[in-house]
């Protein structure tokens, strides 16, 4: 049995962390932080947890030692303060963007400013399963994803493995993400009359992700736009490539399965008909699945490869609970098997 804390636990990452903790056979939770809420029931920010926990929220000022520290701070509030976490935790787990990025050139290119603690960044192991397994088993700092990125790394992983696309060319990709991206605090943005029916556009280029998918596919070219729709929970990639040379479908296929086949949380979603046929986010709400399809336009040569993940999930605090399970030799599935519903 590990002690885990989570540092920031009123936002909405915090709150899945502690669904899927709650019920991690091998976890204790000791502390969960939230200056706003210190001293009020977990249930007071996650209705949804009552009665599973007598938990109170705690300030920041008060953590004390554990095993395993899971940090969901806003943004730059993890490099401010790492030395002092990390000498609490003899393993971080960081769900923000402040150690995703191997140097600090490209931080401050991305986020604007100089890193609190560039000498950090390469101690931190980039957190997605699927592209860093054996990495992640022998780290003890292990980096959060970003949810975009993750649905594009996934999407296009296979592709560049294989050597298939035409790099040259360049990616054009393009997500569709639910209002639940935007956390926990209110905004004009997330203002139910402005938010509700709307198909927003608000990052057509220049989205800090990008930078995390180029680092994961070593593809400099990579054009990425953000269209915010009507879903809380979810986001879609839909990621336009063109291939070296002709492939049929079945080496598609090959490409894929060569990639995903022994992945617990990836499926391949490639059907003939169906409404159902492409990957769908409405039906993973909850789960730690990412949904991988594609489709194939042989007269041009291009191939429209798909992502569907719940952000909040595989884009965010399921995948740190994966994490947390390799760093720990824990089976890798542990406390993620909720698959989602249907209907919903």
């Amino acid at each position: 049995m590990i002690r885990v804390s989570i540092a920031g636990g009123s936002g909405y990452v915090g709150g899945e962390l502690l669904r899927l903790l709650l019920d991690h056979p091998h976890v204790e939770i000791g502390q969960v932080t939230s200056e706003r809420r210190a001293g009020q029931f977990i249930s007071s920010a996650h209705p949804n947890l009552r009665g599973r926990t007598q938990l109170r929220f705690t300030s920041l000022a008060t953590l004390e030692p554990c095993d395993l520290l899971i940090l969901a701070l806003p943004h730059g509030r993890a490099a401010r303060e790492i030395e002092r976490f990390a000498a609490l935790a003899e393993r971080v787990i960081d769900c923000s963007a402040d150690f995703r990025l191997p140097d600090a050139e490209s931080y401050e290119r991305w986020y604007g400013a100089p890193h609190p603690a560039p000498e950090w960044l390469r101690r931190f192991v980039y957190g997605l399963p699927e592209l860093n397994r054996e990495a992640i088993a022998g780290a003890r700092y292990v980096s959060g994803v970003g949810c975009n990125a993750s649905a594009v790394n996934l999407a296009l992983l296979p592709l560049v493995r294989s050597g298939a696309i035409d790099t040259s060319r360049g990616v054009i990709a393009e997500v569709k993400a639910g209002s639940s991206e935007g956390g926990a605090e209110p905004g004009e943005a997330s203002h139910h009359p402005e938010r509700s029916g709307a198909v927003r556009s608000y990052a057509p280029v220049g989205h800090r992700h990008t930078a995390e998918i180029q680092t994961a596919l070593g593809i400099e070219q990579i054009h990425l736009s953000i269209t915010a729709v009507e879903l809380v929970r979810g986001a879609l990639a839909t990621c336009h490539v063109f291939l070296r040379e002709p492939l049929a479908e079945k080496e598609l296929w090959r490409i894929y399965r060569q990639s995903y086949s022994d992945e617990p949380f990836v499926r391949l979603v490639h059907e003939r008909s169906g409404i159902y046929r492409h990957p769908e986010p409405k039906i993973l709400a909850g789960s730690n699945y990412a949904d991988v399809g594609w489709s194939l336009d042989e007269r041009t040569g291009r191939v429209v490869a798909l992502c569907a993940i719940d952000n909040l999930m595989k884009g965010a605090a399921g995948t740190a609970v994966q994490c947390l399970n390799l760093m720990y030799g824990f089976e890798e599935r542990t406390g993620l098997g909720f698959p989602g519903l249907h209907p919903i």
